[in-house]
């Protein structure tokens, strides 16, 4: 039975909705269809629930399109940005390369010069030595000299005594001729002697004085070399050594290290020595030993950033997606570690070995996709994942500078891009240190 409610709510909508028919006629017969009230508000309700839910669709569709044009547009003016800081990028490498080039020039063109100034040096110090010994020779020369000048003076000297005599003199003039005659051309011989002593020894003196000049003018000139190439020496080192404690290297244990692995080959120079009785070396001979000693660092500084990756995995324009740190993870948008650098590039762009070493992988990795691995020294490892084509071997020895692979999107990925880590005794760390603190160097 219907209850009283339902009575009084089924006469409150018939007030709204009074009950309709709607007949269907054909020819031989004709039927209807009664619409109650609540058959017309449950249709009502169901237009009116997918007209609201048609214009809320609208409504979100139209914020999303509009909201999508928006993030459109900003990516199109971010991705300008970038390509604009690309730019600036590639020319700030190409001017430090450039840089690089030009210093690396300079460095040659130093070791030539040290070359030639290294053989004036020895040249110059056997002349040296050569006028020393002349000096000495003309001094003992000029002490004889001296001597005979004095003892000519003596005889003069007596001579005259004896001239003062009048009376002597006649006497012996007179009782013997011959002997004054021979007097006479003693002393006239005596006198052309001792203006000859007197011219020679001028002549001693201002020779001597001639080779002090020389002398004087050629440590001035090897002064001013040793300066020049001291500051060269320091100009070079001074930008490795820095280049090395940025990227948190010991410069002294990893100086060591390439020292003892490179021993026989390129070990320090033999120090520079002139002298052979067993003397302490002189100032010249200290400083060129010094020299010799920074040329050897120097050489040793370049070894070791041969192997270490002081350089970039990619050389063709890219763009920097994703740093080391933590992050959103693409995948599943949670927050974990990211343990290296995103270069994101077109498909097959080259990919480059960053420093000497060996290849210890090279194939398919689970998450790294096709992988390569390689091993340098100081217990330095790198790795170059989601690559399209691995061009190297496992066990080959590559170079800085070799190319490695092709980029691609293989294994866990969102599209093409390089994933580059840096590891140092199988930790982790930021590629970037030693991208960035070569960056003004190579």
């Amino acid at each position: 039975m219907r209850t009283r409610l339902a009575i009084k709510i089924h006469a409150f909508l018939e007030r709204i909705f009074p009950e309709r028919r709607l007949f269907l006629k054909s020819d031989t017969d004709t039927r209807f269809i009664r619409l109650r009230p609540e058959t017309q508000l449950i249709a009502y309700a169901g237009v009116t629930v997918v007209v609201a839910w048609a214009i809320v669709a609208t409504a979100i569709l139209l914020m999303d399109s509009i909201g999508s044009g928006n993030f459109r547009e900003q990516a199109k003016r971010d991705q300008m940005t970038y390509q604009e800081r690309l730019n600036a990028l590639s020319g700030e490498r190409d001017a430090r390369a450039e840089e690089a080039l030009a210093a690396q020039a300079r460095f040659n063109a130093a070791l030539d010069q040290i070359s030639v100034m290294q053989s004036e040096l020895l040249e110059s110090e056997t002349r040296r030595r050569e006028l020393e010994t002349g000096i000495d020779v003309i001094q003992s020369t000029l002490r004889n000299t001296m001597k005979d000048r004095e003892a000519a003076r003596d005889a003069l000297t007596q001579l005259e005594a004896q001239n003062q005599d009048d009376a002597t003199v006649h006497h012996v003039a007179a009782s013997a001729p011959v002997q004054m005659t021979f007097m006479a051309d003693a002393l006239e011989r005596t006198a052309q002697q001792r203006d000859q002593v007197i011219s020679d020894a001028q002549s001693a003196l201002d020779q001597r004085d001639e080779l002090e000049l020389e002398i004087r003018l050629m440590r001035e000139q090897n002064d001013q070399i040793f300066r020049q190439l001291e500051e060269a020496m320091t100009i070079s080192v001074e930008p490795l050594d820095k280049m090395f404690r940025n990227a948190g290297m010991p410069t002294d244990r990893i100086i060591e290290q390439v020292r003892r692995g490179y021993s026989g080959q390129g070990g320090p120079l033999t120090p520079l020595s002139l002298s052979t009785r067993g003397e302490e070396p002189s100032a010249d001979e200290a400083r060129a030993n010094q020299l010799l000693r920074q040329m050897d660092q120097l050489n040793l500084y370049r070894i070791a950033a041969e192997k270490a990756p002081f350089a970039s995995p990619v050389r063709a324009a890219v763009r920097y997606t994703s740093g080391f740190g933590y992050r959103r993870d693409p995948k599943t948008g949670g927050r974990r570690m990211h343990n290296g650098s995103d270069f994101a590039g077109p498909h097959g762009t080259d990919i480059f070995a960053t420093a000497d070493g060996v290849v210890t992988h090279a194939g398919w990795q689970s998450g790294f996709g096709r992988l390569v691995r390689i091993q340098h020294a100081f217990g330095i490892e790198t790795l170059y994942a989601h690559n399209t084509r691995i061009r190297v071997k496992k066990g080959q020895r590559v170079s800085r500078g070799d190319h490695i692979a092709d980029m691609g999107s293989t294994g866990r990925s969102t599209g093409t891009h390089l994933h580059y880590e840096v590891r140092v005794n199988g930790r982790p760390v930021n590629p970037m240190i030693y991208i960035k603190a070569a960056r003004n160097v190579f």
